[in-house]
């Protein structure tokens, strides 16, 4: 995909510039139409490398013989297919992690229930079978492969994700934008001084992509204050390649977000300013401000403290529900300028449940706040949100979102659960979920290190059912 120069990020719409994308997409296309919708995964089509070059695998696509729906026979395809690619994945091959111990010293140290130590060694173990790197000969074919280069090996998710995306990359801590909280915890744990150094550039240029023209929106509070904060905003207008046939065929719009949460249709990530977005560019501000100061750079640092004290500001004013005691995504109106001020009304307030409202405790700036705290309790316990095995995304009966006896019964660690009941996989979405899994192993060891577990406390499906009766 072509990019904007260097710190302008509102140069234009991103246009695709590499024709093999636009081929499978077409390939894709017409996958769809020979093999119909029962058990097809659209990513597997664009994550194929080619055998010869793009120019004789489309001539011989086009002289594939096809009916009046446009469709291929089955068997034509499939020669097709294994004629002139190579299968998906196949550009990345295993790579034995260097530093990987069965057991690494100081492990889960709160962890003292030999049940669960156990199978937190085993989840440890599952990061051996995910650990890939690129094939050699993507090196000499670059032409020929949708994947990446990437220059050191890679923890991919497991499945259908063969490769690591931007987000994927922090799976260890969830959703981008949080690279400085990573740089900032691994600084915590090194003291390395030359990393922080190395990093602050980067996290600088991320922080100016978010606060970008684009990303920014104007907000006046009903007490006359004005505000900014960030949103979503991509210059990408059509569908992810992977996903292209399914959405073109069950949405007509941006997807990533919606008012009628039983219509995708209505989905409008542009028309929202989302409350996690916010608190994880301040905690970005936060940590370049200390960054900034661990490495001398004070003018930095302090004017990145005053910028993160205007956005709790504007996060308390937009965001904040008494009445519910959570933090409400916030409606824009999508017909104006970025630049324009809006104009803050109570009835913009999304009032729907999610669990992205509580994201703000995440944070010192609130968590240190005993009193906000309690509020805050008590509007997540009345919310709705808590599930007899976990804590829902949403109250949307979606069937897409306890990892312990899932474990036991399949051998798997997964890439959904659903939290109404104990041992259940989620489901739902646009294509099958997965197994794997490693943002669910790096979850379930990051609570247990968080946490820990005691001795005399079982662990399974009566467990869980009383804990969420207490909570």
């Amino acid at each position: 995909m072509s990019q904007p120069a260097t710190g302008n990020f509102d140069g234009g719409p991103v246009v695709p510039t590499t024709p093999l994308v636009t081929f499978l997409e077409r390939v894709q296309e017409i996958a769809l139409a020979t093999f119909g919708k029962k058990d097809f995964d659209p990513k597997l089509y664009v994550d194929l490398s080619l055998k010869s070059g793009l120019s004789t695998t489309v001539t011989a696509f086009h002289k594939l013989p096809r009916n009046a729906s446009e469709s291929v026979s089955a068997p034509d395809f499939k020669e097709f297919l294994h004629e002139y690619f190579d299968g998906a994945g196949d550009d990345l091959v295993y790579a034995e992690p260097p530093d990987f111990v069965p057991e690494p010293d100081g492990f889960l140290p709160k962890v003292k229930n030999p049940q669960v130590r156990a199978w937190a060694l085993e989840v440890h173990a599952l990061w051996k079978n995910l650990s890939r790197r690129v094939s050699g000969s993507v090196l000499d074919r670059l032409e020929f492969h949708t994947l990446l280069l990437l220059p050191g090996p890679i923890v991919i998710p497991s499945s259908r994700f063969r490769e690591v995306y931007y987000w994927d990359s922090y799976w260890v801590i969830s959703q981008p934008p949080i690279l400085s909280a990573m740089v900032y915890d691994i600084y915590n744990r090194t003291g390395d001084f030359d990393f922080v150094k190395k990093a602050l550039p980067a996290l600088l240029k991320e922080h100016q992509f978010w606060n970008s023209r684009i990303h920014k929106v104007n907000v006046q509070d009903d007490q006359g204050g004005n505000h900014t904060l960030s949103r979503y905003y991509a210059m990408w207008n059509k569908p992810r390649p992977e996903s292209s046939t399914i959405v073109y065929s069950s949405f007509h719009q941006n997807y990533l977000s919606m008012r009628n949460t039983s219509d995708f249709t209505t989905l409008a990530i542009t028309s929202i300013l989302p409350i996690d977005l916010n608190i994880f560019i301040l905690k970005m501000e936060l940590d370049i401000a200390s960054m900034a100061q661990i490495v001398g750079d004070n003018r930095t640092a302090e004017s990145f403290l005053k910028t993160a004290q205007a956005r709790k500001q504007a996060i308390n004013s937009v965001f904040w529900n008494e009445e519910k005691g959570q933090w409400l995504d916030y409606w824009i109106s999508n017909g104006t300028s970025s630049q324009e001020c809006r104009r803050w009304k109570a009835s913009n307030q999304n009032n729907n449940a999610f669990a992205s409202n509580f994201v703000p405790i995440w944070i010192d700036l609130f968590n240190s706040d005993t009193c906000i705290v309690e509020k805050v309790r008590k509007g997540f316990q009345s919310s709705g949100l808590l599930g007899a095995a976990g804590i829902a995304t949403s109250l949307t009966r979606s069937g897409e979102q306890c990892n312990y006896v899932a474990y036991k019964e399949t051998g798997a660690m997964h890439e959904k659960y659903d939290v109404e009941k104990c041992r259940d996989i989620g489901g739902g979405g646009e294509y099958i979920p997965q197994t794997g899994f490693s943002w669910s192993n790096g979850a379930v060891l990051a609570f247990l290190e968080e946490f820990g577990w005691p001795e005399d406390l079982k662990i399974g499906c009566n467990w869980v059912m009383h804990c969420g009766d207490e909570l």
